[in-house]
């Protein structure tokens, strides 16, 4: 199986994890107004986009948004949506809505900042991508529920940046691997 095809699968898996992780506050040291388990897993989507654009241009990047986005929104659908549930059925749209958003805007992002030093260009594209990607998500999924969204949203963004800071660590390793990868896979790498 090619990078291509790896990429897309798990993007899609972590979609998934996410949006069921996201039912579930955080219930140690009183953070179960503020933070969700989904934060800790979604940052990886905007690492895997990252990657395939240092890799193979924004075109190839964008084709692994939209597979994983329709594997993430179809196992979301079959998986973990409770269609009985109104709260669930939002959380699957929410996500699916600011994922698109979220990810399309990550990958301009970063090809307009891809010739910075390294790590600017998956640092600021995650940083806006997250912000883009919690505020829809949480508004759509929450508003008006009762659940206090707008606490929910800050702090699972501050994960979110925390993350984002982190995963250039990832990032910085795996590009040189993926270089390598990419060189030999068979999706050429697309003129931007």
């Amino acid at each position: 199986m090619n990078l291509f095809y790896k990429l897309s699968i798990i993007m899609g898996l972590v979609v998934v994890i996410s949006n069921y992780l996201v039912q579930f506050p955080i219930q140690q040291f009183g953070l179960s107004e503020i933070l969700t388990y989904g934060a800790f897993s979604y940052p990886i989507t905007f690492l895997i986009t990252d990657l395939a654009n240092r890799a193979y241009g924004k075109v190839v990047a964008r084709k692994i948004v939209y597979v994983g986005f329709t594997i993430g929104l179809l196992l979301t659908l079959f998986v973990s949506t409770n269609f009985s549930d109104i709260i669930s059925i939002r959380i699957a749209i929410g996500s699916g809505v600011a994922f698109f958003i979220a990810q399309n805007l990550d990958v301009q992002i970063f090809d307009s900042l891809r010739k910075k030093t390294w790590y600017v260009a998956p640092l600021m594209s995650s940083i806006l991508g997250s912000i883009t990607d919690t505020f829809l998500f949480f508004s759509i999924a929450f508003y008006a529920t009762g659940i206090p969204w707008v606490t929910l949203a800050f702090g699972d963004l501050a994960v979110k940046l925390f993350i984002a800071l982190t995963m250039l660590i990832p990032f910085r390793l795996l590009i040189i691997k993926i270089k390598d990868f990419s060189e030999n896979a068979s999706i050429p790498r697309a003129k931007n």
